[in-house]
């Protein structure tokens, strides 16, 4: 007889899915497994099956080394057999963790952050709600202290918002109304009492639903996960609320952090309806995107800041690894996890970068970092002296989108700047790639295990599940070899920075820079650089049925490590030159 799941699990060699054999791909044969009464096994490992794995671990070995494999197998067994009885929660990290400070690099001093916004010229505060809605974080706050607007007034306008567009965009997971109600009044109270708590006091924001939030549920996006209340807030959570910030929403993800779907439909793009809005920090795009919410956090381990931000026209900036503790957020890749804002305008994004940046004592891959913007200081009409590497073959000139790229370059050479032509060493650079999916395999193994990945809404060959599942066949010494190669890459990116004299490197958003930093740490700064013609499109970029719409089309910008503060200065610089980041979605 063929053992069940729980069965198989406690007794791997029945099955070789745990093993060596695991890369047969199959499960156990009916006549291959007896089992006892006592839920023992023997199982019948020979040579077949070791020849069959080595197609999928790519090596070869001899009929006597195979034989010799099948007699010593048995102890590499017992230790799988005896981790197997160990399930840890999400939250525990490995022992070894990932930093993307070269050897050397110096403890920083705590507390060494800041972010000064420029003056932005607004009017008053305007008599209409929408425009209220789609004003700057920098607006917006010096209404507040000025006292021309109440943190009630504009949490109700949001929460009016978010009631309303929230179910068209299927963006929203939860309205925390009493608790956005509570926190705006006591931000007027300090704000009437003449303490300001810094340039995010009293705004109204948007948790991506991978945050805990106290008492409040968070699933994941996911059915697997529903009715998860973690008992306290996140570490940006609470970082925000000490800046006065309020939550009014938590907002939809792609299941588990991939994609838009999540277990009560697919988020949609403001711009275009009949399309999703990416993923996977979805509902935070598409709601700053429509004005819903002031600003909201997402998060990033292989473009979901990037993503959503390229299709709903919005600020992401994704942070260096490290920067931003995740304490109480969903690990998926604890080596690649970041957490950033998303919001409508590029210095925004600095604002609440420098509330929530910061170690975090239990979040063993975090550190200090210097943070210091002053918009104050420099011009945004001008990006004289700054330099910028740039790589031709990056650009596509077949591109419906090139014209909207190149312009943005040539707006970057107009404000001043000098583009360095410049090309990464030649490194195969998808060798990484094994590393996230056996990290974020090893965060939901659980679910592999129990079958329970069937409950997820999206099944395919490039969804989790599957995911997953292929995960297990990655060799231990290839996953090993995939982290040196890692380290290589690093060593690439930080001299291609260094020998070309360069702050930052410009690019389309989902080039290979896209990938390569994210396994180094490196940030960067997606902001809309203009609009295209296109049908709707789908999870990866392709054309889906549907008439064409105008919609965004942004750039992305890499900087060097923690070199946050550059990265928004030359944002602020291109969104002013481009004149094109004030035009709103027509939904709402």
């Amino acid at each position: 007889m063929v053992v069940g799941k729980t069965g198989r699990r406690q007794v791997l060699r029945a099955s070789l899915l745990g093993s060596l054999a695991a890369l047969t791909g199959c499960r156990p044969r009916r006549d291959d497994v007896v089992v006892a009464d006592d839920a023992t096994a023997v199982d019948a490992l020979g040579i077949d099956d070791v020849a069959a794995a080595e197609r999928l671990a790519g090596v070869s070995y001899t009929p006597s080394e195979r034989q010799m494999i099948v007699d010593a197998i048995e102890s590499q067994l017992a230790t799988l057999e005896a981790r197997r009885g160990f399930m840890p929660d999400n939250e525990l990290a490995p022992a070894l963790v990932f930093d993307p400070r070269p050897p050397g690099t110096s403890p920083t001093t705590v507390g060494r952050r800041s972010a000064i916004l420029g003056d932005r010229g607004e009017p008053e505060l305007p008599s209409n709600d929408a425009d209220i809605a789609y004003a700057s974080l920098a607006s917006l706050g010096r209404w507040l202290r000025e006292r021309t607007l109440t943190s009630r007034r504009l949490t109700a306008i949001y929460l009016d918002r978010l009631e309303r567009l929230g179910p068209q965009l299927e963006c929203v997971v939860t309205l925390t109304r009493e608790l956005a109600l509570a926190q705006a009044d006591a931000a007027d109270a300090e704000l009437a009492a003449g303490k300001v708590r810094g340039p995010l006091h009293g705004i109204p924001w948007g948790a991506k639903d991978l945050l805990d939030t106290a008492g409040i549920e968070t699933a994941w996006g996911a059915a697997t996960h529903r009715g998860r209340t973690p008992e306290r807030d996140a570490v940006v959570v609470r970082r925000l609320a000490e800046a006065g910030a309020v939550l009014v929403a938590k907002l939809s993800l792609g299941a588990l952090a991939y994609g838009d779907r999540w277990y009560d439909g697919q988020t949609k793009n403001p711009w275009n309806v009949a399309e999703g809005s990416s993923g996977s920090s979805a509902g935070s795009g598409a709601a700053v995107a429509a004005g819903l919410v002031g600003f909201a956090l997402g998060t990033e381990t292989m473009g979901s800041i990037i993503s959503p931000s390229m299709r709903n026209g919005v600020c992401g900036l994704r942070p260096s690894f490290g920067r931003v503790g995740r304490t109480g957020a969903m690990a998926l890749c604890w080596s690649l996890d970041k957490i950033g804002p998303l919001t409508r305008h590029a210095e925004d994004s600095v604002a609440v970068l420098a509330a929530i940046d910061g170690a975090d004592p239990d979040d063993p891959s975090s550190f200090d970092a210097p943070l210091a913007y002053d918009g104050t200081k420099h011009d945004p009409t001008t990006l004289a002296g700054v330099r910028i590497g740039i790589a031709p073959a990056w650009f596509s000139a077949h591109s419906k989108a090139d014209a909207v790229e190149q312009r943005a370059v040539e707006q970057l050479r107009a404000l001043g700047a000098t583009l360095v032509e410049l090309s990464l060493p030649d490194l195969p650079y998808e060798g990484m790639a094994p590393i996230l999916t056996a990290e974020a395999a090893a965060c939901f193994e659980d679910l592999t295990l129990e079958d329970r990945d069937d409950l997820l809404s999206w099944q395919g060959p490039h969804a989790w599940p599957n995911t997953w599942r292929t995960a297990r066949f990655i060799p231990a010494v290839d996953l090993v070899q995939a982290q040196r190669l890692r380290r290589r890459v690093q060593q690439a990116v930080r001299e291609t920075y260094a020998s070309h004299d360069v702050v930052a490197m410009v690019s389309p958003s989902f080039s290979p820079l896209l990938a390569i930093t994210n396994y180094t740490g490196y940030p960067s700064l997606t902001l809309r650089a203009g609009f295209i013609e296109s049908p709707p499109r789908g999870l990866f970029g392709q054309a889906i049925d549907g008439p064409p719409r105008r919609v965004p089309h942004g750039i992305t910008l890499y900087g060097r490590l923690m070199g946050e503060a550059s990265l928004v200065r030359i944002g602020r610089a291109l969104e002013h030159a481009l004149g094109v980041a004030r035009e709103r979605p027509p939904v709402g």
